[in-house]
């Protein structure tokens, strides 16, 4: 009986996924608008990166002097999303937001590359071991603590100056059409990040001479895995290797595989599976132009600054080169919808 009903609920999941992955333009009419945009100064989501040959992407957004440092005390535990968090500040004062679990690392790699060609990143550091006084104890993750000692997390560090005002969405917000939107679509396919949902974005008002709002893709953990929800799909390298990532591509358009449809081993949780196909417009219909234009300004990353985004994450050396590896493969195929023959190159990149 049981065997019955999952090969129904199988069934009915291709049809649904046929349906309405097929039809990404409706997307736009139906997603929820962006929340709390009444903030003070311009909307801002890309800023030119002029030094980009010059930044550090193994320190990050936040450079060297801002990583934490000193005495680390607990304050409270942080019961949103997915991943087991808690907060903790430093004897600077500063306070941080400490995620465990497999997306720390990804995510710390991903926050480097999205900064280094001008899109807002959290100032996110790797640290392999991390000691917390007066450590309290956590509904989610308690079994990752041992004796105020924490293993392979990421440190998020929350700025004074700026406050989280709301979430925007992808099919609605002031950057619809433009080049810079349409090279952030590009770039979560470039490092397979597949959890596109509106309220991993968020806009934080910055406050001080020149106030401006921020529109940041805050939750990057899901990067460097399976192109699309998996049981085993963040921060597998062997997945982020193998994945195709880009579906079709023509004179004028590149319909990318990032976000896909979810893998077939989670169809028991189907209104997940549904919600997540609703997200694959996200990766479809790019303009050529602004593809190229992207991996352009990746193309000025030295190899070494690519890897640098890795060994701050915390990758094992072996994992540095591999990831930087698949990166440059990425970045060398946008490079290449300039300069060769469409036609020709649809066929030869297979992922």
């Amino acid at each position: 009986m049981f065997t019955s009903s999952k090969k129904l609920t199988a069934i009915a999941a291709f049809l649904i996924f046929g349906s309405i992955a097929g039809t990404p333009a409706t997307k736009s009419k139906t997603s929820p608008k962006a929340k709390g945009t009444t903030g003070e100064g311009p909307a801002v989501l890309w800023r030119n990166p002029v030094d980009i040959a010059s930044r550090n992407l193994y320190y990050g957004p936040g450079g060297k002097e801002h990583q934490p440092s000193g005495r680390i005390t607990f304050e409270k535990e942080d019961l949103s999303g997915t991943n087991p968090k808690f907060d903790v500040i430093d004897e600077k004062g500063v306070k941080w937001t400490v995620k465990m679990g497999s997306e720390a690392r990804p995510e710390t790699a991903a926050t480097r590359l999205v900064w280094a060609v001008g899109y807002f990143a959290n100032e996110d550091y790797f640290v392999t071991e991390l000691h917390v006084q007066n450590m309290g104890r956590l509904h989610r993750g308690g079994n990752r603590v041992r004796n105020g000692i924490v293993h392979d997390v990421r440190l998020k560090r929350r700025l004074k100056d700026e406050k989280k005002i709301g979430d925007w969405a992808w099919a609605n917000n002031p950057f619809t059409g433009t080049r810079e939107l349409y090279g952030l679509r590009v770039l979560m396919a470039v490092i397979n990040n597949w959890d596109l949902k509106d309220v991993n974005n968020s806009i934080y008002q910055v406050r001080g001479d020149s106030p401006e709002q921020r529109y940041v893709v805050h939750d990057l953990g899901s990067s460097f895995g399976t192109t699309g929800l998996s049981w085993a799909s963040k921060g597998n390298l062997g997945a982020y290797s193998s994945s195709k990532w880009i579906n079709d591509i023509s004179p004028e358009f590149i319909d990318f595989n990032v976000p896909s449809k979810p893998a077939l081993d989670t169809f028991l949780n189907f209104p997940e599976m549904v919600r997540r196909v609703n997200l694959c417009w996200i990766g479809r219909h790019i303009p050529s132009a602004d593809a190229i234009w992207i991996g352009n300004l990746l193309a000025r990353l030295s190899p070494e600054q690519i890897r640098d985004a890795f060994r701050g994450a915390g990758y094992s050396p072996q994992d540095v080169e591999r990831a930087s590896q698949i990166v440059r493969r990425r970045i060398g195929e946008l490079t290449r919808l300039g300069e060769t023959d469409i036609k020709h190159l649809s066929r030869t990149i297979s992922r």
